[in-house]
């Protein structure tokens, strides 16, 4: 029985979709999670590009300052700071979505793009969904910040996150 729902994870990980090369979309507010390469700066494009009206970037370090998040700032001349919110006391995927949801609520955010890696997105969806109520839609906004190909390794340790989160998160 375990190794099956290893299994299922496991596919269901390595198939998660690149929707967001092939899906115009957009939305009140992206949710982007820390902890990967280039996904604050898809947030902060998806807000320049006015795909997104508000940013809300989840896990960042406790003394963080909004310049040392986004050093290319200045290059973003249409960018106002009162776009974006810090959540500095996530530390895990539920955390995020715990943290998240009362900053989303206070923006009166409708619907939310919730952008992470897509080795990530799997279990960052489901435990959002999980988390949120059914009233905000939230779309997948995967991106790829290193190689498009992950390997069966990182994969495996993904859905083996993903199972344990499973019998608890969603």
């Amino acid at each position: 029985m375990v190794s099956y729902r290893f299994v299922n994870e496991y596919q269901r990980v390595q198939r998660e979709p690149m929707i967001s090369w092939v899906k115009s979309q957009t939305a009140d507010c992206a949710v982007v999670l820390t902890g990967g390469a280039g996904r604050v700066r898809e947030g902060f494009d998806l807000l320049a590009n006015q795909v997104v009206k508000k940013l809300v970037i989840s896990g960042v370090y406790s003394n963080a300052r909004m310049r040392e998040i986004m050093p290319v700032w200045p290059f973003y001349g249409n960018l106002n700071e009162n776009d974006v919110v810090l959540d500095r006391r996530s530390e895990t995927t539920f955390g995020n979505a715990q943290q998240s949801l009362p900053i989303v609520e206070a923006l009166k955010c409708r619907d939310v793009l919730l952008v992470t890696s897509k080795l990530h997105m799997y279990r960052s969806y489901k435990t959002f969904r999980a988390a949120f109520p059914e009233n905000i839609y939230i779309q997948k906004h995967p991106i790829v910040g290193g190689r498009y190909e992950t390997s069966v390794l990182e994969i495996a340790f993904e859905a083996l996150k993903s199972f344990f989160y499973s019998l608890w998160a969603y």
